[in-house]
């Protein structure tokens, strides 16, 4: 096996490896943080049903960027859901094994590139030209979008400007990776100008502004019922602190008398 193939089959589960340690990391971080106020975004559901509702508007359809700015929401909604119609796209590389007829049905969404590029190009356009956000913006939100409109471009000219690398090497490098029967991967230089930076990407989700999307799930913006005036809320860190102030009350009563 080349050296260059060597490179990138460990690049990859190193990785790999970067993300799910990381990503695992400020989950727990996230779940342990103590949310000691009911913040809800108003308006705000007012009870569970209703945060998985307004959860289900907000992932699919982001109810609140709509509401916020038209032309920010059509940028961004096209983008993910362009990334969401890819990512199935490229099932068909990586299922180990014989692919289900319904992977080969996403031959189509290969055509989900050009939202892409569109969605990407509006949020960066958005971020040079827009005051208040350039304001805002630091050199790591640029660098994303770059890299990312770097990654749909080079897709893009494998894909529709005949410059496809060997689709079978492809395939069984791709497939190696996850079955751990790894293969040599195809030369062509637009190819490894593709998975190299997609690679980085995984590396430093942990670490960037990537992580939002696991991330919403814990915002106490979102995930809280609006019943602050029907019962209190509590967080566990305050609670602890609580009783412990109960006993201390309680000893200090006891030497006291």
């Amino acid at each position: 096996m080349s050296l260059i193939s060597i490179f990138f089959i460990l690049f990859f589960y190193i990785s790999a490896l970067i993300f799910i340690l990381g990503v695992s990391y400020k989950l727990v971080q996230y779940w342990n943080t103590p949310a000691p106020l009911k913040i809800p975004i108003a308006p705000s559901a007012l009870d569970t049903k209703g945060v998985i509702l307004r959860f289900i508007r907000e992932i699919f359809l982001f109810s609140s960027l709509f509401k916020a700015n038209k032309w920010t929401w059509l940028f961004g909604w096209s983008f993910h859901l362009a990334l969401v119609l890819l990512f199935f796209r490229h099932l068909v590389y990586f299922w180990p094994g014989e692919v289900p007829l319904i992977l080969y049905k996403t031959e189509p969404f290969k055509y989900a590139a050009y939202p892409l590029i569109f969605g990407l190009t509006g949020l960066l356009s958005r971020r040079i030209f827009v005051d208040r956000v350039r304001y805002i913006s630091s050199p790591s939100d640029y660098l994303m979008l770059l890299v990312l409109i770097f990654i749909a471009s080079t897709g893009m000219v494998m894909t529709f400007a005949n410059h496809h690398p060997n689709l079978l090497m492809v395939k069984n490098f791709a497939e190696g990776l996850i079955t751990l029967n790894w293969s040599e991967l195809p030369r062509e230089f637009i190819f490894l100008a593709h998975i190299f930076p997609v690679f980085c990407l995984i590396s430093i989700f942990p670490i960037s502004k990537l992580l939002h999307a696991p991330g919403i799930f814990f915002s106490p913006t979102f995930n809280q019922v609006d019943n602050a005036r029907k019962k209190r809320h509590i967080s566990d860190w305050a609670s602890k602190n609580e009783d412990g102030l109960k006993i201390d009350l309680e000893n200090n009563n006891e030497e006291v008398k």
